[in-house]
């Protein structure tokens, strides 16, 4: 269970329920923007870093799957 709530799209702005639609279109999990929609200026600068790092413009893509999993298993967190 998260600790914190996760909004539902109602609750979301604009630009931020275009995001999750978008990543829920594609088949991804939304749980980390839902939270981060709680402060919109922490989603958007969130976003304007992890989008381009998460294409593998910065980082490997596969690089950024292993970290991701890394510390999803020290969190206990098996996704």
């Amino acid at each position: 269970m998260p600790r914190i709530r996760l909004k539902e799209d109602h609750e979301l702005s604009a630009l931020t329920l275009s995001r999750v639609q978008s990543v829920e279109a594609a088949g991804g999990d939304t749980s980390s923007l839902r939270g981060l929609a709680h402060i919109e200026k922490l989603f958007a600068g969130f976003n304007q870093w992890y989008v381009p790092a998460r294409k593998g413009d910065s980082v490997e893509e596969e690089l950024i799957e292993l970290v991701r999993l890394k510390i999803a298993r020290l969190n206990d967190c098996y996704t």
